[in-house]
C-alpha cells in the first residue's frame, strides 16, 4: 500500500549503546521507502521487554502508524526477548504471515528454523517481527512485499474491504469467498475482515468479558480456612507494568492559570499564539533607534518620556531603546551603545548631570540592524505547544505560554494521593502512641514520611490518612474515606499472608474492587498488589489502589517501579514516558543473582567511559538505608538454571534512574 505509515524498531543491546552498529534498521527503511512506504520512526532499544513494549504501545496509541516492523531479538539467545515482549500485546495473531516469513528464510538456510517470528495486530496497526541480520531482513521483506501481501493486510487492518485485491484475484481465476450472509470472511492474508451487512460505525470498544473471582480469604471464617499459600498468581514485572497502563486512564482536563504551579501537568489542548511576538518591530540590543540613512555624527537623544512611539522620529535625533523595546515610527535600525560616544548631558538648575542630551554615532548601520521584525519570533495563529506536552520544571513550557500572552490553559488534572500505613506495631514519629492491640508497639512508621516526601517532591498533593490498626472496620472506614478524596490510594503493609493482612479481603469483599495482581516475581516487593475500586458518583469512575509491602526498602523500590508510572498515566503522560528513564551501567562490584529479577539499589555516576554503578551495600528489604544516596535501581536479571550465579565487575546492565545523575 503506497503511502502507508511505518515505524521501525531495532532491538539490540549493541546498537542501543552505539547506533552506528545498527545495519538492519536502515536496511528496512531503505527497502520500504523505495516501495512507497512512509517511514515515520526509526528507534533503537536494548533487549528489554518493557522498553520494547513501551515503544510499541506508544506508536499504536498515536493512531498514525499502519505497520510496525521490529528487527532483532527473535532467536534463541539468552537476551532474545522480542517475541515475549510483543506476543502479549497482540489482539489478533497472523500465523499466515509467520509461516510466510519462515518459508522465505528456510529457502536460504535451515538455521532459519531457529527464528521465532511473531505477527499480528494491535487495534489498527500491523506488527511484524524480523530477525536481526541484514540478509534475513531482505529475504523477509521481499516475501512480505511480493504479491501485495502486506499492503492488503494493512488495508484490512485499517478497516478496508480489500476489494482491489479481491478483484485482481478474481480476474486471475482465484475464487474469493462471498461475504454476504456471514459475519466474517477469511481474506487471503489470514485476517478476518468485516463484511457488507455490518455498515454501522462503532464509537466504543468491544472488550471481551474478563472473569472476576474473589481470591482473598474471608477474615470472618475460622482459622483453619485461612490460606497457607497465596492464591494470587505470580506475574512478571513486565506483565504487572502493562496491566497498570491498561487499567488506568488519564484524569479529566480542566482550565488552570499559567503560573509556576503548572509544572508536572500535561497540556490538554493545542496552544496557538493569540498575537504576533513581538507585536511591533523591536530591538535585540541596548542602543539607539535611528534611520539607516543617518550618517555618523552628533544626534539629540530622545526617549519614551520625551517622544511618543507613534510619532515619526525627527531629523537629527535618535531614540534610546533597551533590549526588547519597540522602535519609534520612522526608525529602521538600532546602533549599539558600544558604537556611540557621549557628547553632552542634561543638567539640573544646580548643575548636576541627570540624563544624556546628545551622543555621537561612530558608524552608519544598515536597514534592519539589531531589529526583530513583528512576528519574527512567533506569528499569530502559530502552534507553540502541542496537546500532550509535559510542562517540565526546567521552565521552557511555562515560559512559552507566558511569551505568547496565554494567561490560562487546559491541562490534565494531576492526581491527589491518599497515603496510609497499616499495622498495630507501628508508631507515628510525631505522635508515638501505641495502637490498641497485642500490647507491643515499637516500630517507627518509616514508609509514610518517606513516601510522602517522594510523592510531594514529584509535585503531587498528598492526603495523609495516618496509621490504620489491624481491624476490618478500621480498614473499611479509612479506605472508604480515601476513595472519596483522592485519585489514587497508596498503602504499605497488610499485603502478605499474616492474620492481620486485611487489604486484599477489604478491597475484594467490602469495596467491590478487583485485584489485578497480588504478587510480582521481583525482589524486593513480591507481595506488591494493584487493584481498582469502582466509585460511582465519586471523583472518578474508579480509583486505583497500590498496596506495597511493609518493608521500607521494598515499599520505596516498588513506588519507583510501579506507582510513579501510574501517577504519570493518571496525569495524562504518554505511555512511552510513564516509566522512569533508564541507562546502561557498568557495575563496579560483583552481584549475586536471585531466582527472581532484582532491583539493586545503587549510586550511578557519569564518567568519561560511560555510566558506572556502585552498590549501596546490604540489600535486605527492611533496610531502608540501602536507598540513602541511591539514584538508581540496577535491574539484575533472574538467575537461570544454566546461567551464571552472579554478575562480575564490569558487566553492563540496565538501571532505572530514581534521582539526579552524579558526576565521577
Amino acid at each position: 500500500m503506497s503511502g502507508a505509515r511505518v515505524a521501525i524498531l531495532t532491538v539490540s543491546d549493541t546498537a542501543a549503546a552505539d547506533a552506528s552498529a545498527d545495519r538492519s534498521g536502515p536496511t528496512i527503511q531503505s527497502v520500504l521507502t523505495q516501495a512507497g512506504y512512509v517511514c515515520r520512526h526509526l528507534v533503537i532499544v536494548p533487549d528489554d521487554e518493557i522498553r520494547i513494549r513501551t515503544v510499541v504501545l506508544a506508536w499504536c496509541d498515536q493512531g498514525d502508524i499502519d505497520w510496525i516492523v521490529t528487527t532483532g531479538g527473535t532467536g534463541f539467545g539468552v537476551r532474545d526477548r522480542t517475541p515475549e515482549a510483543i506476543k502479549p500485546l497482540l489482539e489478533r495473531e497472523a500465523p499466515g504471515l509467520v509461516h510466510l516469513l519462515l518459508s522465505a528464510s528456510l529457502q536460504s538456510t535451515p538455521l532459519a528454523a531457529l527464528s521465532r517470528p511473531i505477527a499480528g495486530t494491535i487495534r489498527h496497526t500491523l506488527i511484524v517481527t524480523l530477525p536481526g541480520s541484514v540478509k534475513a531482513v531482505q529475504e523477509n521483506l521481499a516475501a512480505l512485499l511480493s504479491a501485495g501481501v502486506v499492503s492488503h493486510a494493512i488495508e484490512l487492518v485499517r478497516g478496508g474491504s480489500g476489494s482491489t485485491v479481491h478483484a485482481q484475484l478474481s480476474a486471475e481465476g482465484v475464487r474469493v469467498p462471498p461475504v454476504a450472509g456471514s459475519a466474517v470472511s477469511t481474506s487471503t492474508s489470514g485476517f478476518e475482515e468485516p463484511v457488507a451487512h455490518h455498515p454501522h460505525h462503532h464509537h466504543h470498544h468491544h472488550t471481551p468479558p474478563q472473569p472476576r473471582s474473589v481470591l482473598s480469604h474471608d477474615p470472618g471464617l475460622p482459622a483453619h480456612t485461612r490460606h497457607r499459600e497465596s492464591p494470587y498468581p505470580l506475574v512478571s514485572v513486565a506483565e504487572a507494568y502493562l496491566t497498570i497502563l491498561r487499567e488506568i486512564q488519564p484524569l479529566p482536563a480542566h482550565e488552570q492559570a499559567v503560573s509556576p504551579h503548572l509544572r508536572g501537568h500535561v497540556i490538554a489542548e493545542d496552544v496557538y499564539a493569540p498575537q504576533n511576538v513581538p507585536a511591533t518591530p523591536s530591538t535585540n540590543v541596548d542602543g539607539y533607534a535611528l534611520r539607516s540613512t543617518d550618517l555618523p555624527g552628533i544626534y539629540k537623544v530622545l526617549s519614551a518620556r520625551t517622544h511618543p512611539l507613534t510619532s515619526p522620529l525627527p531629523p537629527g535625533t535618535v531614540f534610546r531603546v533597551n533590549t526588547g523595546g519597540p522602535l519609534p515610527a520612522g526608525a529602521d535600525a538600532v546602533i549599539m551603545v558600544e558604537d556611540t560616544r557621549l557628547h553632552s548631558t542634561q543638567r539640573t538648575p544646580s548643575g548636576e548631570e541627570y540624563e544624556e542630551n546628545e551622543i555621537e554615532t561612530l558608524a552608519q548601520v544598515p536597514p534592519g540592524e539589531n531589529v526583530r521584525d513583528a512576528g519574527s519570533d512567533v506569528r499569530r495563529g502559530e502552534l507553540v505547544l502541542e496537546r500532550g506536552t509535559i510542562v517540565n520544571s526546567a521552565g521552557g513550557e511555562i515560559g512559552t505560554l507566558a511569551f505568547v500572552g496565554r494567561t490560562k490553559v487546559n491541562v490534565v488534572r494531576k492526581p491527589v494521593v491518599a497515603l496510609l500505613s497499616t499495622g498495630n506495631e507501628l508508631l507515628d514519629l510525631q505522635s508515638p502512641h501505641p495502637l490498641p492491640g497485642d500490647g507491643w508497639g515499637g516500630i517507627w512508621d518509616t514508609n509514610r514520611p518517606s513516601l510522602q516526601a517522594a510523592i510531594e517532591g514529584l509535585g503531587y498533593e498528598v492526603i495523609d490518612l495516618g496509621i490504620v490498626p489491624d481491624s476490618l472496620e478500621a480498614h473499611v472506614a479509612v479506605l472508604t474515606r480515601g476513595l472519596e478524596v483522592a485519585d489514587l490510594l497508596l498503602t504499605t503493609g497488610g499485603t502478605s499472608m499474616g492474620v492481620g493482612d486485611l487489604l486484599k479481603p477489604v478491597i475484594e469483599r467490602h469495596l467491590n474492587g478487583t485485584v489485578h495482581f497480588g504478587r510480582v516475581k521481583v525482589k524486593p516487593g513480591k507481595p506488591t498488589t494493584f487493584a481498582t475500586v469502582p466509585t460511582p458518583g465519586g471523583r472518578n469512575e474508579r480509583v486505583p489502589i497500590f498496596a506495597l509491602p511493609g518493608n521500607p526498602a521494598s515499599a520505596l523500590v516498588m513506588f519507583h517501579v510501579f506507582v510513579i508510572p501510574a501517577l504519570r498515566k493518571l496525569g495524562g503522560w504518554p505511555d512511552a514516558r510513564c516509566r522512569l528513564p533508564s541507562v546502561r551501567v557498568q557495575i563496579q562490584e560483583s552481584m549475586r543473582l536471585d531466582p527472581r529479577p532484582e532491583y539493586h539499589r545503587a549510586i550511578v555516576k557519569s564518567s568519561v567511559s560511560g555510566f558506572k554503578a556502585y552498590s549501596t551495600g546490604g540489600q535486605r528489604s527492611s533496610r531502608v538505608a540501602s536507598l540513602k544516596g541511591a539514584n538508581g535501581l540496577i535491574a539484575l536479571p533472574a538467575r537461570s538454571e544454566r546461567g551464571p550465579s552472579k554478575l562480575e565487575i564490569g558487566d553492563v546492565v540496565e538501571a532505572i534512574m530514581i534521582g539526579e545523575m552524579q558526576m565521577e
